[in-house]
């Protein structure tokens, strides 16, 4: 009990002490640790809290995203083909106000996995909504905003075109990489109250991309949900 009273105590001390450097320094968003796609395209910006072996954690400003409704189906492949298509009509402009929005990265997709290998999963396909049209995003038939709090990832990347086999090994990987760290019990606390065991992918290419491709694997969690558990 003693030692898990003082890692939350640190946790809460990383915190106190990262928000006021916040306040000092201003608000700095460093484009270097970004994908190199997000050079070129807007992406929502984020701090860099930790860089460890083979993660990072990034604490996400309030990004906002246009997304679909839960997909179900076997395939994170063909989830992501189909919610893909209907959030590119959507920029196109196939929307309530006929707008054409500019494309951003990345598109990402939250996962719910099934219970058994021949059961469907549920998938909810996003895009990040330019910051050009946050005040009043398009809305769309069969399409949903969210709007993030301060939302705390880690992040694994890795490389290639995805297929389904790569998420459980990926997401593996990143909670291996993070294991004994209490970025890990934060993150099974704040899942633990959602009652849920989404991850999340990200991608930062267009399917028409074959070289230098970045995709990560994420774990959302709300840091002040796990700390006041």
């Amino acid at each position: 009990m003693l030692s898990v009273s003082m890692n939350l105590l640190m946790m809460r001390l990383c915190l106190f002490l990262f928000l006021v450097s916040k306040l000092c320094n201003g608000y700095s968003t460093k484009l270097n640790f970004y994908p190199p796609t997000c050079q070129r395209i807007e992406c929502p910006n984020y701090d860099l809290i930790e860089s460890g072996k083979d993660y990072e954690i990034r604490r996400y400003d309030s990004p906002m995203w246009m997304s679909t409704a839960p997909i179900d189906d076997i395939s994170y492949v063909s989830a992501t083909r189909t919610g893909f298509l209907r959030l590119f009509d959507y920029i196109q402009g196939k929307n309530k106000y006929h707008e054409t929005v500019k494309m951003t990265a990345p598109v990402i997709i939250q996962v719910k996995p099934s219970d058994g290998p021949f059961c469907a999963s549920s998938f909810v396909v996003s895009f990040y909504v330019p910051k050009k049209n946050q005040p009043n995003p398009p809305p769309a038939k069969g399409l949903h905003l969210q709007k993030w709090g301060d939302t705390y990832v880690a992040v694994r990347q890795f490389s290639g075109f995805i297929a389904d086999d790569d998420l459980p090994r990926e997401a593996a990987a990143l909670s291996a990489s993070i294991a004994g760290t209490n970025w890990a019990a934060a993150i099974d606390k704040s899942h633990a109250a959602d009652n849920t065991t989404l991850y999340t992918v990200a991608g930062y290419n267009s399917p028409f991309e074959f070289k230098n491709r970045v995709n990560e694997i994420w774990f959302t969690f709300d840091l002040e949900k796990a700390l006041a558990i």
